[in-house]
């Protein structure tokens, strides 16, 4: 029992990190009032680049993953903060772009066969000491290295957005662009930055689930990621620590689907698969308390 849950814990902080990065990009993203639906379409991107990027090694993997991610961000960019364009019609046309992108040139560069395609992938980092602490120290200090990046970004981005002046500056921008304006605060500027920041995050989130999880590239493969990562800003309450603290508990939904199909259940395996889904749905629909959400979310 204790190395089911033991394999359960390290199993959700491996599948709660690509998550995690996501929804904290895109805190930072909506903290400056603009919504980019387009994040799984980015997700998509970023993996997509990891694996051609990897052809140079894991480490070229992750720069092209991150360089895709904010790629396809500033083609939001371009269009709703340039264009001053609808921004959920933007981040679906985005993420639409990216999946039909992704998959033709998926299929002309490595053939119907390419699922089979295994890639370098980055390896589990023990913390010495650490590590070995007691059904947790391999769940928490033994896992590849875009996990400790996550665990690192939690406080970075809470001291950002909360103890520096840019921070402040960004969300003002998000509350009231107007008044931000009249102080001499560059608005267009500051979402823009904000943009391809959640950009670079998101190909970071797409290029984990290539090579620190599958090893592989499959069409789609980011399979709602993005809006899952935009649900759990929502329950974080647009704040790094909640953010961080509900993409662990989607982490742990999705784990829980592989851990009901080992336990051999007779129930058809697309139950399990609803888990994450679910409890989206669950969560959002029972979220009590006011909204946190900044003022100006969504405003071109």
């Amino acid at each position: 029992m204790i190395a089911n849950l033991d394999a359960l814990l390290e199993a959700s902080v491996r599948t709660a990190t690509p998550l995690a990065l996501a929804a904290l990009g895109e805190t930072v993203v909506e903290r400056a009032g603009v919504i980019n639906i387009g994040l799984e379409g980015i997700i998509l991107a970023g993996a997509f680049g990891a694996l051609v990027g990897a052809s140079a090694g894991a480490v070229g993997g992750i720069a092209a993953g991150v360089l895709a991610g904010v790629a396809t961000a500033a083609v939001f960019a371009a269009f709703a903060l340039g264009a001053r364009a609808d921004q959920i019609i933007v981040g679906t046309a985005v993420t639409l772009l990216a999946t039909g992108i992704t998959g033709t040139v998926y299929r002309t560069a490595y053939g119907a066969t390419g699922a089979a395609l295994t890639i370098p992938t980055v390896a589990p980092l023990p913390i010495p000491v650490l590590s070995d602490i007691p059904l947790v120290g391999r769940a928490l200090f033994a896992q590849p290295a875009f996990t400790y990046a996550a665990y690192l970004l939690v406080p970075a981005l809470w001291w950002f957005l909360y103890r520096t002046h840019m921070g402040l500056a960004l969300r003002a921008v998000g509350e009231a662009p107007e008044a931000a304006r009249t102080v001499g605060i560059r608005e267009r500027r500051l979402r823009l930055g904000a943009v391809l920041f959640g950009g670079m995050l998101g190909g970071a989130s797409g290029a984990s689930l290539v090579l620190a999880q599958s090893g592989t590239f499959a069409e789609g493969m980011s399979a709602g990621r993005g809006f899952i990562a935009i649900a759990i800003v929502v329950l974080g309450r647009w704040h790094p620590v909640g953010v961080g603290l509900a993409a662990v508990l989607f982490g742990v939904a999705s784990a829980l689907q592989f851990f009901f199909q080992a336990m051999g259940w007779q129930l058809p395996y697309q139950l399990f698969l609803l888990l994450p889904y679910a409890l989206t749905l669950v969560l959002l629909g029972v979220r009590r308390g006011r909204g946190a959400a900044p003022a100006a979310l969504g405003q071109a």
